[in-house]
């Protein structure tokens, strides 16, 4: 298996979408059709958010968007906020590649930070970052605001 990873393009837009909604669905976190496509253009853009496809066979079968962002203690870090790969593709380096190639982005831009998070109970996800980065112990807690 041949995985090729590349910039989003314009065609990717119908499979993105397909997988933009698994990750979203997957973390109970489903969005109006407004919200798919205001988020394909932010990326189409490539302004403040970056996605990249994984591709095997031509057919995208992985996901990940990321974005860089100052902090306290450096100019820039890079989060990788979402990354997600089809179902049928899982297990076989589609994730650990847009790990790797995002960590390349972020290493070649001179951050100092690369980091993201999942869910405790991500156990698939965790499998391979247990593999490919350092468990750190932070726990996340969101402050409710008004919609």
């Amino acid at each position: 298996m041949t995985i090729t990873v590349l910039p989003l393009r314009k065609e990717d837009r119908p499979r993105w979408d397909v997988l933009a909604r698994g990750y979203k669905t997957f973390y109970n976190t489903p969005l109006p059709a407004a919200a798919y496509d205001a988020t394909w253009q932010r990326l189409m853009t490539g302004h403040d958010v970056f996605g990249l496809g994984a591709h095997v066979d031509g057919k995208l079968v992985g996901i990940a968007h990321y974005m860089f962002h100052t902090s306290a203690w450096s100019a820039d870090a890079c989060y990788l906020q979402d990354l997600f790969v089809d179902d049928a593709a899982r297990g076989h380096g589609v994730g650990r590649a847009l790990i790797e190639h995002v960590g390349k982005i972020a290493q070649a831009r001179g951050c100092p930070r690369y980091y993201w998070l999942t869910q405790d109970n991500n156990v698939t996800a965790r499998t391979l970052y247990d593999k490919v980065a350092q468990y750190k112990g932070f726990i996340r807690y969101d402050y409710p605001l008004a919609p």
